[in-house]
């Protein structure tokens, strides 16, 4: 049984179709890339996995269950969602980041919890900033504290959209690795969306390309190519293999470049 299995999944704004037959599983150990140009459905297909949306047809099934069937502190317990846009509170880190045991909690927060809190802001690097109000600290360390509030969740889905977002490259491949660390180590799934492909070719799994709210193709490292980037994006791509690892090259002579720039298509080449 996969960890995640979405199945005919629609979703609409009023009239608007957003999502249309969105089928697909997902495994534990993996990380998922979701790919494709701004307005396409990337997060409302996330919010649609973490019932923030609620789906007009279609399932999601996490560990056998339909999320639409099971309590929003049970579905906290299974699934952790970091938003592109957080805003910082007058907390502490360690206090932010220890609200992720919440789902866990009963009546008072244990010394369990606040241990867990403790060895994931460790993990992270996090233990040296841990008094210090979020307010204070770096984006990229903020966005590090994000995602420690959704690992003290304990949950076996970890959905992020647009972690690497307004990071620098260095702390884009930070965060990224930390990710990956986190997924190896205690076998969580991760879906994210990307507009960075060379980023994403870097540390996903497997790749889902979405075009006008359906999936135009899904799967390994095979899926991403010269054809499907122009069918998905409209850009002259050139896909190169660098020790295993395709490597996503725009043509620079063609009228959709400036296009393909605001859209973060190829991106960085991270080799």
């Amino acid at each position: 049984m996969s960890l995640l299995e979405v199945s005919g999944l629609n979703f609409s704004y009023d009239d608007k179709k957003v999502l249309e037959d969105i089928c697909f599983e997902a495994e534990r150990n993996q990380i998922i890339s979701i790919l494709g140009p701004n307005g396409v459905g990337k997060t409302t297909l996330l919010k649609c996995i973490c019932r923030m949306h609620e789906a007009s047809t279609g399932s999601v099934i996490v560990e056998g269950d339909d999320i639409s069937r099971i309590s929003s502190r049970e579905l906290a317990r299974r699934i952790a969602y970091v938003p592109q846009k957080t805003y910082a509170t007058q907390t502490t880190v360690f206090d932010s980041v220890l609200i992720g045991r919440k789902p866990h909690i009963d009546w008072t927060m244990s010394e369990r919890d606040m241990q867990i809190a403790w060895n994931v802001m460790e993990s992270l690097g996090l233990g040296d900033i841990a008094m210090k109000y979020v307010t204070e600290i770096s984006g990229g360390e903020f966005q590090k504290v994000q995602i420690a509030r959704a690992i003290t969740q304990e949950p076996s889905l970890l959905i992020l959209d647009e972690p690497s977002n307004n990071l620098d490259i260095a702390n884009q491949h930070i965060t990224m690795r930390m990710v990956e660390h986190v997924v190896r180590e205690h076998g969580l799934c991760t879906i994210m969306t990307m507009h960075d492909i060379n980023l994403a070719t870097y540390y996903s799994d497997r790749f889902m390309f979405i075009k006008d709210g359906r999936i135009k193709a899904y799967g390994g490292t095979e899926v991403i190519t010269p054809e499907t980037i122009k069918d998905v994006y409209g850009i002259d791509v050139d896909v190169i293999d660098y020790n295993g690892q395709p490597i996503v090259i725009p043509r620079k002579d063609q009228p959709q470049y400036a296009h393909m720039v605001r859209h973060g298509v190829g991106g960085h080449h991270h080799v």
